[in-house]
C-alpha cells in the first residue's frame, strides 16, 4: 500500500514507467507507426534532450522489453503496444489473443 502510494506520487504506472517513458512510447507508436525512428526525431516529438532519452529513459525501456534499438532506429515492441492499450500491427482482426 505504501509503495503504491509512492509510485503514484512519482507518476509511475503499473508497468514501472514514468510520464516521459510513456510519452516516448506513445510518440513512437502514434506518430511513427511503431518505428523505426531516430533518437533526435523522438526527442523533438516529446520535447526532451536526445542525451537524456538515450542515457536515462532508453536503457530502462530496452531492459524491460518496451523498446528495441536497430540499425535503422528505435522500435516499439509488442509489449509497448499492449501497455498503451493499442493493438500491435498485424494483430488486428484476430478473435482470440494467444499468449
Amino acid at each position: 500500500e505504501i509503495s503504491k502510494f509512492g509510485l503514484e506520487a512519482l507518476n509511475v504506472d503499473e508497468g514501472g514507467l514514468n510520464e516521459m517513458d510513456n510519452k516516448i512510447l506513445s510518440a513512437i507508436i502514434e506518430k511513427f507507426k511503431g518505428g523505426p525512428v531516430g533518437l533526435t526525431t523522438i526527442a523533438t516529438a516529446v520535447g526532451e534532450e536526445p542525451g537524456t532519452i538515450e542515457e536515462v529513459h532508453e536503457p530502462f525501456l530496452i531492459m524491460e522489453g518496451y523498446l528495441q534499438r536497430t540499425s535503422r532506429g528505435r522500435e516499439a515492441t509488442e509489449k509497448s503496444f499492449k501497455h498503451l492499450g493499442i493493438v500491435p500491427p498485424g494483430k488486428a482482426g484476430t478473435l482470440f489473443e494467444i499468449d
